[in-house]
């Protein structure tokens, strides 16, 4: 029997059996390697025939022939294959045929008869060749495999394939059930990685943003945009940031709710306890009456003192049910009403991230906030900042002026992904302005921030009076490290 050399990580997939293999990661994970590795064994054990496709594929160097023809010859040295410029044969019957779908459309439909088919590059692929794809590839036992860095989680490929299982890809490095199996496999999974991409790394990561060093070397979706609310580095400078910094959470204890109904928008849900977030979650089935129940259910859980949520949109039919769930309790509550007029108009605004003017130059909240979704988000950008000063560049403030998120809070990567890709947006007064929920779906794809939304609504807390925290009961669920 061959042997064969593989990360780790890979090792799943060569005893899965579901329908679809799909391997993620950033430049120097060895996936595609690893993947080739499997095939070379496949097609000698199984005579198994592999249709190795990409999207755009304008001539066979643009394949993965010359992958394949390396390992054989020179890596492994195999013997039994015979290799000529557009094809590899296997002499035990298996074989390696190489087809672009984008500009042969046939290419897809007319690949019957393949057990395996392995699309590298397969962030490229159009919901077409998706399509066409997977009904073609269908001998008893076929399977098929896909190697991609992530482009834009809005692409065919990622809306397929990764965005449904995002959270457990996060939290457990992979994803299965029985149809699917995505592993994530990045540089520090690949145990041959080489020093001189290490030496590009280490430069990439002091040089590059957050964001696009993230997308090279950590497979992350390539969903930057041009000016965004809050850097990717100035997030992660949140994270533990009160256990970095020495800081104890105190005063108000503060959960907000954005609802949502049927449909593809999840339900958010954040709670704080002073400035620091210890659980922020998402709900995804259910109607908005559900969402709300889930909502207080965990504000109650967590004493809050305090409970906020959205009443734009179809939040404001929720007064009598949130009034309901908190009768007899100390939570005090409260609408947020995002396009409402901002709150303190006339006291003078002053972002973090700028130098602070001449008094007679500075512009007062009204002057220079659209509204009150505006104006909580620019106070959340500012507590961002601060805390990624006083992370990295020593500056020194007061704890409520900053912002900590646990890192024991599961939804933190899908938190960093909405705060980090949020921009915002001109505005012809020079107000400072963020685009509507619908705006961000229309113009760039984008689901609604619902997560995002809850952190940012829970800066408005109302003023509670003589509150024992010390004396408070503690939460049924663990919070944050002690």
């Amino acid at each position: 029997m061959p042997k064969i050399q593989l990360p780790e990580k890979l090792y799943k997939v060569l005893t899965a059996t579901q329908r679809f293999i799909i391997v993620l990661g950033g430049r120097g994970s060895g996936k595609s390697e690893g993947l080739a590795r499997i095939k070379i064994m496949r097609s000698q054990t199984e005579q198994a025939d592999v249709l190795c496709g990409r999207e755009f594929q304008n001539s066979i160097e643009d394949s993965v022939h010359k992958l394949l023809k390396v390992l054989i010859q020179d890596k492994l040295k195999v013997d039994g294959f015979r290799i000529t410029d557009n094809k590899i044969d296997c002499l035990t019957g298996g074989a390696f045929r190489f087809r672009g779908f984008a500009r042969n459309p046939e290419a897809v439909k007319s690949a019957q008869g393949f057990k395996y088919s392995w699309i590298e590059e397969a962030q490229n692929l159009s919901a077409k060749s998706i399509k066409d794809l997977t009904p073609t590839i269908r001998e008893a036992g076929s399977q098929l495999f896909f190697t991609a860095n992530p482009q834009s989680s809005a692409d065919p490929f990622s809306q397929r394939f990764i965005v449904p299982f995002l959270s457990e890809i996060q939290k457990n490095g992979y994803y299965e059930d029985d149809m699917h199996l995505v592993i994530m496999c990045n540089w520090r999974d690949n145990p041959w990685f080489p020093v001189e991409l290490e030496e590009e790394r280490q430069w990439d990561y002091e040089h590059l943003s957050r964001a696009e060093y993230d997308h090279i070397w950590e497979g992350a979706f390539n969903d930057s945009v041009e000016n965004p609310l809050i850097l990717a580095e100035w997030f992660d400078a949140c994270i533990d940031a009160h256990l970095k910094i020495g800081f104890e959470p105190l005063g108000m204890r503060m959960a907000s709710h954005d609802p949502s109904d049927i449909g593809p928008d999840s339900k958010g849900f954040a709670f704080r306890h002073g400035s620091v977030f210890l659980d922020v979650q998402e709900m995804i089935e259910g109607d908005v009456n559900e969402g709300c129940d889930w909502a207080t259910g965990l504000a109650i859980q967590h004493n809050a003192d305090a409970f906020t949520w959205d009443c734009d949109g179809l939040g404001v039919t929720l007064n009598r049910q949130v009034n309901h769930a908190f009768e007899g309790k100390h939570t005090k509550i409260s609408q947020f009403k995002g396009s409402e007029g901002v709150d303190h108009p006339d006291n003078i605004f002053e972002p973090a991230d700028q130098a602070k003017g001449q008094v007679q130059d500075q512009k007062t909240n009204k002057q220079a906030l659209k509204n009150k979704r505006a104006q909580y988000y620019a106070d959340l950008r500012s507590k961002v900042y601060r805390t990624w000063q006083m992370v990295n560049k020593k500056a020194i403030f007061e704890p409520d002026k900053l912002i900590s998120f646990s890192s024991d809070i599961k939804a933190l990567s899908t938190l960093r992904s909405e705060l980090c890709r949020m921009p915002v947006k001109p505005n012809g007064n020079g107000l400072f302005e963020l685009y509507t929920k619908e705006q961000m779906k229309q113009k760039f794809k984008f689901k609604s921030p619902n997560l995002a939304d809850s952190v940012m609504m829970s800066g408005r807390a109302p003023q509670v009076s003589m509150i024992a925290t010390s004396n408070r009961p503690r939460p049924v669920k663990a919070m944050g490290r002690r």
